[in-house]
């Protein structure tokens, strides 16, 4: 374990606070938590690695300041892939390392590598993509992050952008199903989360991979290299 490391919780909701949970089992400090990340002590920003898990509208209006302030930032927000280029770029020119991810559970980036293998494999052989997502009500965006990256392996990897079906009822934490049909055959890979606490203890991983990391990276690319 990296001795050092030190977070800061940007977001003190559900996903916060199954953080804390991660950090206090892993015996990591947690410096704070806050809804108010800019509000932090410029001289503790620096001493710590900030895990963001707030709003798209809260991201878009901090990320600058978290570019400015801290030791390294994991964002686990979704829903700013419109800025996503001003974002990295303001990272790189502040020199602080990023590690983002639609979804940080360990299982869910299988399935992204998963996804780009078979979509190689069925590329020009009649297959059209779909895929399902299914979330708890309160869930802000649709289609989810994750769903919208598994479009864009799908998108890359297979020559058809697949249709995006959103679902949202009960409590469901998250669950994707890609299917791959042709004239003669169905293929389905799919994820379904227990919980939340998936998606915390992979943030909880990353803060740990950005001790000597320079620049911004997608987590399953850290994950899998």
């Amino acid at each position: 374990m990296n001795t050092s490391l030190q977070v800061i919780i940007s977001g003190y909701g559900k996903m916060g606070h199954m953080v804390e949970g991660v950090l206090h089992r892993r015996g990591i400090p947690l410096a704070l938590a806050t809804e108010d990340v800019c509000g932090v002590d410029p001289a503790l920003a620096k001493a710590c690695v900030c895990i963001d898990f707030t709003t798209p509208e809260a991201f878009k209006a901090n990320y600058a300041w978290l570019a400015g302030h801290f030791k390294a930032v994991v964002v686990g927000t979704t829903g700013w892939g419109d800025i996503f280029g001003d974002v990295v770029a303001c990272f790189y020119a502040a020199g602080t390392p990023m590690i983002y991810s639609s979804n940080y559970s360990i299982g869910v980036n299988a399935v992204f590598a998963a996804l780009e293998r078979v979509s190689d494999i069925l590329k020009g052989k009649g297959y059209t993509p779909h895929i399902e997502e299914i979330h708890h009500v309160h869930k802000l965006d649709a289609p989810s992050g994750t769903a919208r990256t598994m479009a864009r392996l799908v998108g890359d990897h297979l020559g058809i952008q697949p249709d995006i079906t959103s679902i949202r009822e009960g409590e469901v934490p998250g669950k994707h199903i890609v299917k791959f049909k042709s004239e003669i055959d169905k293929i389905k890979i799919s994820h379904e989360a227990f919980s939340r606490e998936g998606f915390a203890e992979g943030a909880v991983l990353a803060a740990t991979m950005t001790e000597g990391l320079s620049g911004v990276h997608d987590f399953k690319e850290l994950l899998f290299k």
